[in-house]
């Protein structure tokens, strides 16, 4: 199950969403993709159920989204912004 840590702060802006891990200092800009891919990994926890829910939005082959979430994924966790097994 992924998680937002606790010491992750985030704010929308100008449809960019800007996370901060406030023990790091480190922050992170998403542009309005990203920031949906975001809000979906939130709400189910998971790539699969990210997948799941932006498939439909998004015209684009499975493979590629699932490649586009899972880099996502990666790159948020390496610097604290998210936590847990997806």
């Amino acid at each position: 199950m992924l998680e937002i840590p606790s010491n992750v702060l985030f704010r929308e802006l100008d449809g960019e969403l800007f996370l901060v891990n406030v023990d790091t200092g480190y922050y992170f800009a998403l542009d309005p993709v990203g920031s949906r891919m975001w809000r979906a990994l939130g709400r189910h926890g998971s790539v699969t159920g990210a997948l799941a829910e932006l498939r439909d939005e998004y015209e684009v082959e499975p493979e590629r989204l699932r490649a586009d979430l899972a880099e996502l994924v990666a790159r948020l966790r390496e610097h604290g912004l998210l936590e847990g097994i997806s």
